[in-house]
C-alpha cells in the first residue's frame, strides 16, 4: 500500500484522502495513518505546487549551476553541499556523476541576480574549484507535468 500511496501522492498531493482510500480499496483511517507515518519517518518530506511562471506577470529566471569542489577529509561532499543549500536562493543541490560534483538549481529575478549569486557567494566558497552556469530558457516538462503544450492548429483549410 505504501508504494501505491507514494506514486499517487507524488503526482497529486492535493488528492482527498477518502478518495485515495477508495482508489486503494482500503479504509480512510488506514491511509491517514500511513501518510502520518511516512511524514514522521521523513519519507514524505513536503508538499509543493508546480507553477508555470511563464503564464504569470512575475519575472523569474532559473538556472542550473554545475559546481566542481574539493571534498573535505572525513566529510566528503556533505559539508559543502550543506553550506550551499542554506542559501535561500537555492532550490536544490544534488551530488552528481561526471565532470562536476554538485548540481545546484536556483531562481532569481534576473540573469544578473543569478550571476551575482554565483560570483559573490558560490564561487568564493573555499572548497569550490569551478562553476558552470546554465540558464533555463524554457521548461517543457517539470516534475512529470507537461508545461508547454503545442497549440492546436485552428486555421481553416482552403480548398479551391
Amino acid at each position: 500500500m505504501r508504494e501505491k500511496i507514494l506514486q499517487i501522492v507524488e503526482k497529486n498531493s492535493r488528492i482527498n484522502l477518502s478518495e485515495l482510500a477508495v482508489i486503494l480499496g482500503v479504509e480512510e483511517e488506514d491511509v491517514i495513518n500511513e501518510m502520518a507515518a511516512m511524514e514522521e519517518e521523513g519519507v514524505i518530506c513536503g508538499y509543493h505546487t508546480l507553477i508555470d511562471w511563464e503564464k504569470t506577470e512575475i519575472e523569474k529566471v532559473s538556472a542550473l549551476i554545475e559546481v566542481r569542489v574539493t571534498p573535505q577529509r572525513g566529510q566528503g561532499f556533505d559539508n559543502i553541499a550543506e553550506r550551499i543549500y542554506k542559501y535561500p536562493e537555492v532550490n536544490a543541490v544534488y551530488l552528481i556523476s561526471g565532470g562536476y560534483d554538485l548540481l545546484v538549481t536556483l531562481e532569481g529575478k534576473s540573469l544578473k541576480e543569478i550571476a551575482t549569486f554565483v560570483s559573490d557567494k558560490l564561487s568564493t566558497l573555499e572548497s569550490v574549484l569551478s562553476t558552470a552556469t546554465h540558464f533555463i530558457l524554457k521548461k517543457y516538462k517539470d516534475h512529470g507535468t507537461v508545461l508547454s503544450r503545442k497549440k492546436k492548429d485552428e486555421r481553416e483549410i482552403y480548398i479551391p
